[in-house]
């Protein structure tokens, strides 16, 4: 057993954010930082564009920036959270820079500023193409200051701890649910602990796993989303699942897929289709840099025409010496099979991105259960509404984690630790026999969520999808209740969960908006709202 006051699961930007925060402000407070794999395996570390702010008030400005995201997210923002995020959000940028974040500058000393879809200026921030990477450097070296934040690596959280697990009956209607700590599976020690904490912080990132392709690491199965749901916790707008145009289209692959950065048609690339048309204009005057969900939707729509599994990203007028400075990690994936950009171009399809929905917070990370909080992915702040403007995420990420600071700081006065907590029991489990059987349910899940629940949907396919989900799930449970535990059978479980929620949302929302697309409802309904689950 472990006692912390302060927990935070996951070491993305907002995770490390939080923590640093934290340390600074009790350094004689103990933080620790939990990951399941290395501390900078994280969706951080793949976000190649950048981060949008406004930082130059000559040419752009907080009005703009807002009607923006309001744009994107197609009626289902928050309002008040869209402006204190893009109003905080200067000062959480300039605090990474003090840090020691590097963003690209021009010769003049003022930062290079890029331009993508659905942004009505230049506003984004960037480091080549590998901002994320930049950012998590920068916090990881901060952190490692830090004499009291501790990182536990190789640990899967197995699930939130609160009064279910001290005998009591929880539902959805028990108010006042409190989390206590966590359970974990020790990957070190293959055994399960304990450990008990003041304030626990969720910052888990996405579930991109879901789907056969995604943009997303290995990691992003969902697990947090999960964990709030078997909780009772509120879960929010999972229908909204935004779909990345661009990301590079190699045959047969499965898993993670390269991302092509949306600061490359910022920059000038022009997505054609088979004949070699540039297509985007008959889908919106926008062109290459309208908002995802319609370039992503356009993209699928070629696809379908034609029976092929890609487009074309043509960035043969680009030189090369602008490629290379802006790009060269890009540039260098695709020499690497055989792609040379200023002859060939590049083959690219959508791929599972970014959940926009997720653990259900308020204006200051607090999910509905007490003393757990959520921030950066997992998170539905209000902020990205019915489709995530590009480059906001890793903004919203640091003012959320930011804001969840302020408020656990006043809070952890008035909280004790909760040392009547049982020990995880393991008693009647089994090593399962066979690992296929873990395998095999997970490629069934990806390829329903894929077939039935991607870019385009209706009430046939979701229905198919919820029967295979149902089944997939009594046998994994079954599974679960019976072997001992591993993170393939933990991650399975989580993935099949919010397979379950998304296709829940999607199955509640009778219209179709921003990221949801149901051929059944092709209009928006004139009542907006927000699924919660």
């Amino acid at each position: 057993m472990q006692r912390t006051d302060f927990l935070v699961i996951g070491s993305g930007i907002a995770g490390l954010t939080y923590a640093l925060k934290m340390a600074n402000r009790f350094p004689e407070r103990k933080v620790l930082v939990m990951t399941k794999a290395l501390d900078d395996e994280t969706n951080t570390k793949y976000a190649q564009g950048g981060i949008a702010v406004v930082n130059d008030m000559e040419n752009d400005s907080y009005a703009k920036h807002i009607e923006d995201t309001l744009i994107a997210g197609d009626g289902i923002c928050n309002e008040k959270v869209v402006e204190i995020v893009v109003k905080e959000g200067p000062e959480r940028v300039q605090e990474i820079i003090d840090w020691g974040a590097q963003f690209d500058k021009e010769e003049d000393g003022d930062y290079k500023r890029g331009k993508e879809g659905g942004h009505s200026e230049f506003r984004i921030l960037h480091h080549k193409d590998v901002t994320g990477k930049e950012m998590e450097r920068a916090l990881l070296e901060a952190v490692d200051r830090q004499p009291n934040i501790e990182f536990v690596h190789h640990c899967f959280v197995i699930d939130i701890i609160t009064q279910h697990h001290m005998g009591f009956l929880v539902t959805k209607a028990t108010p006042d649910i409190e989390c206590y700590g966590v359970y974990v599976l020790n990957l070190e020690t293959n055994r399960i602990e304990k450990i008990i904490s003041k304030i626990t912080v969720l910052a888990t990132g996405g579930n991109g796993q879901v789907y056969r392709t995604t943009t997303n690491p290995s990691i992003a199965t969902g697990d947090g989303v999960a964990m709030v749901y078997r909780a009772k916790g509120k879960i929010e707008n999972m229908e909204f699942i935004q779909f990345h145009p661009t990301a590079l289209y190699e045959p047969g692959l499965r898993g993670h897929a390269f991302l092509i950065t949306e600061a490359v048609r910022g920059d000038g690339g022009i997505l054609r289709n088979m004949k070699g048309e540039a297509f985007m204009e008959r889908y919106d005057p926008r062109k290459d840099l309208a908002p995802r969900d319609i370039v992503a939707r356009a993209i699928d729509s070629e696809m379908k025409k034609t029976g092929t599994e890609h487009v074309w990203l043509d960035c043969r007028h680009f030189s090369k010496e602008k490629f290379t400075e802006h790009f060269p990690n890009i540039y260098e994936k695709c020499l690497s099979i055989g792609i040379d950009i200023t002859k060939t171009m590049i083959p690219v399809a959508p791929a599972a991105h970014y959940s926009c929905g997720g653990i259900k917070t308020d204006e200051w990370g607090r999910s509905s259960v007490k003393h757990l909080y959520a921030c950066g992915e997992c998170a539905s702040t209000g902020l990205h509404g019915a489709n995530r403007l590009a480059s906001n995420s890793l903004l919203e990420a640091m003012v959320f984690a930011h804001r969840c600071f302020l408020d656990g700081a006043e809070i952890i006065k008035d909280i004790a630790f909760n040392d009547s907590l049982p020990d995880w029991n393991a008693e009647g489990t089994t090593e399962p026999r066979e690992m296929i059987l873990i395998t095999q349910s997970l490629k069934e899940l990806q390829l329903v969520m894929s077939d039935y629940v991607g870019i385009v949907r209706n009430d046939t396919r979701l229905q198919r999808a919820m029967r295979r989900l149902d089944l997939l799930w009594e046998e994994t449970e079954q599974l679960y209740q019976s072997s001992s535990l591993s993170p393939q059978l933990l991650e399975l479980r989580n993935m099949i969960t919010v397979g379950y929620l998304i296709v829940k949302g999607a199955s509640f929302r009778k219209e179709s908006r921003g990221l949801h697309f149901n051929t059944d409802y092709p209009e928006k309904s004139v009542l907006v709202q927000n699924i919660v689950l």
